[in-house]
């Protein structure tokens, strides 16, 4: 379904061209104007970088923000202390135009702006050149390795930077079949095949990637601790879409997670390493946590038979832990998560921030949208009870889901057996 979605864009793209030309009907400039400066590479190679993105809608998501306002929005950006700006310029299925770029460019022109399209040949890099783009998006899935080597040079020869975007390892085969070294290579965590985000499929692609190059992690960016696993995983940037324009404060809070991993709020660097060593050793047994630790003896004897994660609950339980039990076990090297119903209180976010816990297992009926906004480490645990909830385990965008047995009269830890089918499905969903 997704593939043919991408074909369809493509080809649509090719009818708006033959029909309205390059230009798309704007008033694209016959030559670059000169009070447009052109920023070059090391506006988009310096290190950390934060992209955020100027986009109403998605295939995917569908409506983002339909009445937005590009030049209000990379303002926004740009207070933040976000300097590069991806502007969508597609119009069929993302509502976007090359109007929008060359607003928000003469707005600011200081700005690095990334144009967002279905670009198809080296007309459009000319284009992109003259509305005041400094940067393409270049494919690989929609372009030959001849196509993305004439691209790719093309760039080049205007003085522009070319992001050029894998999601699997035939498109970094089309890169290598080109001849090609990208300085600048984005790899989606978005399958174009299921529109579905897995956070960690980055992290094991860019192992692939053998020239010196600045990597972005694109799509599925939600919260700062999102960023840490990709700076963890080897990652310089971060591309921030849909999360950016529905939250004007995240981009400002974006930045904490590409420091140094000493630099990540509390302990969340470990908790998210951890997770990203898992799923890098899959021959490993499986990832084992220990739920309802309400005591010293029981946390000590936990870690010191190998349990990876030990829970302690914070809800209504007769194995309820206390914040005065995280603190007596903050030097316990163990990966520590509170199970909670509902979003965590000030106590538990202060005992996050002072690094006795190291994430929080939503046991609730949050949304993914709820989850994501609070902005804290986290894997949800759901309750499984119908294939449709399989489903949308990938709308979360967390790296680790924990599935568990329905039961109307509890939250969690019932003894219920899952019912396998649901087990099986739950797993293709990751």
């Amino acid at each position: 379904m997704a593939a043919r979605i991408l074909e369809e864009i493509v080809d649509s793209r090719r009818k708006r061209i033959a029909r309205d030309g390059y230009e798309m009907g704007c008033g694209v400039p016959a030559e670059r104007p000169r009070e447009l400066p052109l920023r070059g590479p090391e506006a988009f190679t310096r290190s950390p970088l934060v992209i955020c993105e100027i986009k109403r809608g998605s295939p995917s998501r569908g409506s983002i923000k339909a009445d937005l306002n590009p030049v209000d929005q990379a303002g926004r950006y740009i207070r933040s202390g976000v300097t590069s700006i991806s502007v969508l310029t597609e119009q069929d299925r993302f509502s976007g135009s090359l109007d929008d770029l060359m607003d928000v460019k003469r707005a600011y022109p200081q700005a690095a702006l990334l144009r967002k399209d279905f670009i198809i040949d080296e007309n459009d890099i000319d284009v992109s050149y003259r509305a005041g783009a400094d940067a393409v998006l270049l494919i690989a899935a929609i372009l030959t390795p001849g196509e993305l080597a004439a691209l790719h040079r093309k760039a080049a020869d205007l003085g522009m930077s070319a992001l050029v975007e894998i999601h699997n390892e035939e498109e970094l085969g089309r890169v290598r079949a080109a001849g090609i070294r990208p300085a600048l290579m984005g790899i989606n965590a978005r399958d174009l095949r299921s529109f579905r985000v897995d956070l960690l499929a980055p992290l094991e692609l860019r192992k692939q990637i053998d020239w010196p190059c600045d990597l972005l992690f694109e799509s599925g960016i939600f919260a700062p601790e999102q960023v840490a696993l990709a700076a963890l995983g080897g990652f310089s940037g971060v591309l921030v879409g849909e999360a950016a324009v529905r939250d004007p404060g995240l981009p400002a809070r974006l930045g904490q997670g590409l420091g140094r991993p000493e630099d990540f709020p509390a302990a969340s660097g470990p908790f998210l390493f951890h997770l990203m060593q898992r799923r890098q050793a899959p021959s490993l047994r499986p990832l084992v946590k220990i739920c309802g630790i309400a005591g010293r003896e029981d946390a000590e004897l936990a870690a010191e038979l190998g349990a990876d994660i030990l829970g302690f609950v914070f809800a209504d339980s007769p194995r309820q832990a206390s914040v005065q039990l995280l603190e007596d076990l903050a030097e316990l090297a163990a990966i520590k998560v509170a199970v909670v119903t509902d979003a965590p209180d000030a106590e538990l976010v202060n005992a996050w921030r002072k690094g006795w816990i190291d994430a929080f297992q939503y046991h609730g009926d949050d949304t993914p949208e709820e989850c994501l906004k609070r902005g804290l480490p986290f894997y949800p645990a759901l309750r499984l009870r119908s294939e449709d909830q399989c489903r949308r385990i990938m709308d979360y965008a967390s790296p680790r889901v924990l599935v568990d047995a329905w039961s109307d009269a509890s939250a969690g830890g019932t003894g219920k057996r899952l019912d396998s089918q649901l087990v099986t499905l739950a797993a293709s969903q990751k």
